[in-house]
């Protein structure tokens, strides 16, 4: 499978040439008949893949064209990368692709650097392949083709410096009180840390009732960290994270079931390793002075 994972990005970098030139040629050399041309070596390439045709796929790359793998295999040439596309059409049928395109220079006037991602859909809804990509392009007899191919690992996109700050929210957190009803709140990184999420719940004796869901997220517009709060009541807010120390406060805006809007400011503070406490002040509609709710003292879970 790692080998068809190679061959389908190799597949995926050597369209993004095609499909990008296009725009690059237009900046560089905006002739309608050269972005027409590259447009139509685009097309070319597209058909080509559907029909299985390895020959004609290869013909995208320069005779001594070569691609390396993120395993280090190499192909050098033509009659390789035909020889290569032949088994693969052979094996696998019905991929769909995506590319994104990150950068294209141009060195001098016929080659170019070309990097991005790519992205191959197997025809079975099996998983995505990702990979990022260099390609080194030539422009011979009038015509980009491809000289050179280097694939390295995709890292997804991350937030997770940003959010660094409030890593320590990650574990469960339940209310030290000694009231029958206990509030406890699971705080999880997603898949990529581009968010933490958090569940949070209300315990009496051994039953657990749902009391609803929080988003925490990095906002690089507004270089703060933003949350999106969803209760069991229907109700919902978005609040603003503001730092001021060992402490948080941030701002809220919620929506009522009823419809009418309140707002609140609370402050999170980080007692030590393994203790926080929420203080809110909350703004209901018609009421002219913020109301102080009981400062809320949560213990690690064990």
């Amino acid at each position: 499978m790692r080998e068809s994972h190679s061959t389908i990005r190799l597949l995926c970098a050597g369209m993004m040439v095609l499909c990008a030139g296009a725009v690059a040629a237009w900046a560089q050399a905006p002739a309608a008949g050269q972005q027409g041309e590259i447009t139509k070596k685009a097309q070319a390439f597209v058909e080509a893949f559907a029909k299985g045709d390895a020959n004609a796929i290869a013909a995208f790359w320069t005779p001594d064209g070569d691609y390396i793998d993120l395993d280090g295999h190499a192909l050098m040439g033509r009659k390789a990368i035909a020889d290569h596309f032949a088994q693969f059409f052979a094996a696998n049928k019905g991929l769909k692709l995506r590319i994104d395109v990150q950068s294209m220079r141009f060195p001098t006037p016929d080659t170019a650097i070309e990097t991005g991602t790519s992205s191959v859909i197997p025809a079975d809804g099996g998983p995505v392949s990702r990979a990022c990509y260099t390609n080194f392009m030539v422009k011979k007899d009038g015509e980009w083709q491809l000289a050179s191919v280097r694939d390295s690992d995709y890292v997804p996109p991350s937030q997770y410096e940003h959010l660094r700050p409030i890593e320590w929210l990650i574990g469960e957190w339940v209310e030290d009180t000694k009231e029958s009803h206990v509030g406890r709140i699971l705080f999880e990184w997603t898949p990529g840390q581009n968010y933490i999420v958090g569940s949070r719940a209300v315990g009496v004796g051994d039953l657990l009732l749902d009391n609803g869901s929080e988003r925490i997220a990095w906002d690089p517009a507004a270089k703060s960290f933003r949350s999106w709060n969803f209760n069991a009541d229907g109700s919902f807010s978005q609040g603003y994270w503001k730092s001021d120390g060992d402490k948080w406060v941030i701002t809220t805006s919620a929506v009522l079931p009823s419809g009418a809007v309140a707002t609140a400011t609370s402050i999170l503070t980080r007692v030590d390793a393994d203790t926080l406490t929420l203080q809110t002040k909350i703004q209901k509609p018609g009421d002219k002075t913020p109301v102080d709710m009981p400062v809320v003292k949560m213990k690690r879970g064990q």
